[in-house]
């Protein structure tokens, strides 16, 4: 057994006795199944990859990242994950800025959430970073019938570059569920920045998930979550929504809790909801098999995820690194979470 699976045993019962207040706020109840997305900030390893732009994440590099913060970084995220599942972790785990496999299964296979099976899907993206798009899924709970990558600038017929776009067919008891997990591309250098290409990604997803409706030969139950960079009221996640006489018509389940001033993300001083969660109104109106509504939907936001702002008042995501100063935090955004419950 290696010293860090040592580490996390010995704290196990400590964990247990910090959290279980939060966690029994938190639980989502023995019959609902718990999907989670997570940009956990940069999870690099320490090797460097000669293929990928990593240097910054190198113990010589400007952030100084050595194993001593990738080991604290692992048990942030084991520590996350663990506290948002309530009864358990969440049966479904979509993660995104990890630079490779290896890291995931250091998280899965390293950490006490070894104990509940969870497998991993994780392909290198095209990103000059090296940042993917995965997930983890538990598999005592879901079966994966398929998955693959939709890589923007092949797949749409539209010359762009981004990262690819996570699509999972997943059996949750007995019904299908269609999962697409997004880490869509940032608008530093303004709103505007990158817009197109996110508008573009937009209509990406749109017309795969009319072409799963007319495979299904109904109306599939489809979550799209993610990172978007974007919030709800910015046209690039306008197509999810309008009016069309397709089936592929999702509903928004951060927009209300985002009109409350609630987010994900703190930009100074803002909270801006851009980790987000549409579902198809197939799923909303079934009348057999899993069902959600937008009670299912929350921003995770327990105290040891936040940390008071020095400059703005309130608080802010408890990140890993304030610019480049390390915290030793967690992520610089907050996880959601999203129930599915069962007619």
């Amino acid at each position: 057994m290696s010293p860090l699976v040592i580490k996390y045993i010995s704290i196990g019962l400590l964990l247990n006795l910090l959290f279980a207040a939060e966690l029994f706020s938190q639980e989502s109840g023995p019959d609902n199944v718990r999907l989670m997305f997570y940009n956990t900030e940069n999870l690099f390893d320490t090797v460097d990859d000669t293929l990928k732009d990593d240097d910054e994440f190198l113990p010589e590099g400007s952030r100084r990242w050595n194993l001593k913060r990738y080991n604290s970084k692992i048990n942030a995220l084991y520590k996350t994950i663990v506290a948002a599942g309530g009864w358990k972790p969440p049966a479904v785990i979509a993660l995104c800025e990890i630079e490779k496999r290896s890291v995931l299964e250091d998280l899965v296979y390293d950490t006490f959430l070894m104990k509940y099976n969870y497998g991993i899907i994780h392909e290198e993206s095209p990103d000059p970073r090296g940042i993917d798009v995965c997930m983890i899924y538990d598999r005592n709970v879901i079966s994966l019938i398929d998955y693959c990558y939709w890589i923007p600038g092949k797949d749409s017929g539209v010359e762009f570059s981004s990262r690819s776009i996570l699509y999972a067919r997943l059996l949750v008891r007995s019904d299908t569920l269609h999962l697409i997990v997004n880490h869509w591309p940032s608008r530093r250098g303004g709103v505007l920045a990158g817009e197109g290409t996110r508008l573009g990604l937009a209509k990406l997803i749109m017309a795969k998930a009319d072409s799963i409706n007319r495979q299904s030969h109904s109306e599939a139950k489809i979550i799209i979550m993610g990172d978007f960079n974007c919030t709800p009221g910015d046209q690039e996640l306008s197509p999810f929504t309008a009016p069309a006489d397709n089936l592929s018509i999702f509903v928004n389940f951060s927009a209300k809790p985002a009109e409350r001033g609630e987010g994900t993300y703190r930009y100074m001083g803002t909270w801006e909801m851009i980790d987000q969660v549409f579902v198809s109104r197939s799923l909303i109106k079934s009348s057999n098999g899993i069902i959600s509504d937008e009670t299912g939907f929350k921003v995770f936001k327990p105290d040891f995820l936040l940390k008071r702002d020095p400059v703005y008042p309130g608080f802010s995501p408890f990140a890993t690194y304030r610019g480049y100063k390390y915290q030793a935090g967690f992520s610089d955004h907050l996880p959601v979470l999203l129930d599915l419950g069962f007619n």
